[in-house]
Formats: structure tokens, sequence, C-alpha cells
């Protein structure tokens, strides 16, 4: 067994942290929570029972105890939504404002500015 390997095994304890899964070659290894699938896992007792059969991947062997650590989200590919679109669609991002515009009424605001001082006086 290496560490890229695909193997099958029954589930041989189940914690809230992960599951233990009993390997073909009679080995044990975890399957941390965040390894069991993509996105988030509720509740780990209600997915999964002592002796349901899994697939898994090995991801990492501890060469000094021997721990083995599996995944079932690297089987799956990630499903990819619509990207999110951070544009406010009430904005006029489309007009073409900006200094071209301001300049172009820049002595009109100047001449009603200087009107107004005027008037208050």
């Amino acid at each position: 067994m290496k560490i890229g390997d695909r193997l099958s095994g029954q589930v041989s304890g189940v914690q809230k942290y992960g599951i233990f899964v009993k390997l073909e070659n009679g080995k044990q290894g975890l399957i941390h929570i965040s390894e069991l699938r993509h996105g988030y896992v509720p509740n780990v007792e209600n997915m999964y029972r002592i002796g349901d059969q899994v697939e898994v991947i090995v991801m990492d062997i501890d060469e000094y105890n021997q721990k083995i650590s599996l995944s079932m989200r690297a089987l799956h590919k990630q499903k990819i939504g619509r990207p999110i679109l951070h544009k406010h669609f009430w904005t006029n991002y489309k007009d073409k404002i900006g200094f071209q515009t301001i300049q172009s009424h820049r002595k009109q605001w100047i001449d009603e500015g200087i009107s107004e001082i005027i008037e208050k006086k």
C-alpha cells in the first residue's frame, strides 16, 4: 500500500471527527470529516454506519506510528458552480461617466455657483 492507492474497506468506527475504515489488507485508517466529501458535513453519525462499504484513497501514511489517512473527497470532482459576480447591476457601470463628463459640465457648475453666491448677497 502506498499514497494514492484506491482501496475499498468497511466502516469500523464512527466518531464526530470522522470515520475509521478497516481496509482490505486488514489495516485500519481514518477519514477525517473534512475528507468525507466536498462542502459541509452536518453530522457524520447520520451519514455512515458501522459495516458500510466505502471506496477510499490513501492520502498519507505516517512513517513513525503507521497511521493511515484516507479520503473519499479525493474520489469525486468538486462541482464548480456559477462564479459569483461582485458587480452591482443597479449601478451605471456601463455608462462612460468619468473625467470627460465632469470637464464638460465644469463651466456650467461654476457659473451656477457664482450666481447663487451673488443672489445670497
